[in-house]
């Protein structure tokens, strides 16, 4: 297996053999977790300099410069306050037009009759629903015609002649007498 490029280079600093990927994470993590952290470099202003002159906030327009309002010297409540100044402009608090998610979609309307006519897709949808009308009246007709036989009870109508209602297949009786079928 060839060495990969950390290998090589841990290799090349200590002169002996590869240190595994996983081995020498766990190193540098302790490594790390004994010595202290590094502080964060500090950004002072100098004392010496005095605070920069500031507009007011009544005179403030979206086309303002609010540079000034972020100097380091500068109040963070006045400076919320010239923000709160620049965003409360109509500008930004028009709507997107692209969020998908401001419409209820849960309330759909259906679409009007004279519209889906007018599609091509709906006027195959329509002539199924004129065809399963037509098929549905036939239905009702046959229905109709046919319910007189059906409302007469079945113990009035008497069987033709020569055929057996309701009986089983006759089986030919067994030699030895049981009753039941011949068996080979």
């Amino acid at each position: 297996m060839t060495p990969g490029p950390d290998e090589i280079k841990t290799q090349d600093q200590e002169g002996t053999e590869p240190e595994p990927f996983l081995s020498r994470w766990s190193r540098r993590k302790e490594e790390a977790l004994r010595s202290p952290p590094e502080p964060a470099p500090k950004t002072t202003a100098d004392p010496e300099t005095p605070a920069p002159e500031l507009p007011p906030l009544d005179t403030l327009t979206p086309e303002s410069d609010f540079r000034a309002f972020f100097r380091p010297k500068v109040d963070e409540d006045v400076r919320r306050a010239a923000l709160k100044k620049l965003f409360s402009d109509p500008h930004f608090n028009l709507m997107d037009g692209l969020d998908v998610y401001i419409d209820d979609y849960s309330k759909s309307e259906p679409i009007p009759a004279a519209m889906l006519a007018g599609l091509k897709q709906a006027q195959n949808i329509l002539q199924w629903a004129k065809e399963d009308e037509e098929k549905r009246a036939q239905d009702k007709l046959k229905q109709k015609a046919s319910a007189p036989a059906i409302e007469q009870p079945a113990s009035q109508s008497a069987p033709e002649p020569g055929v057996q209602a309701n009986a089983p297949d006759a089986a030919p009786a067994s030699p030895d007498g049981s009753g039941g079928p011949v068996k080979s």
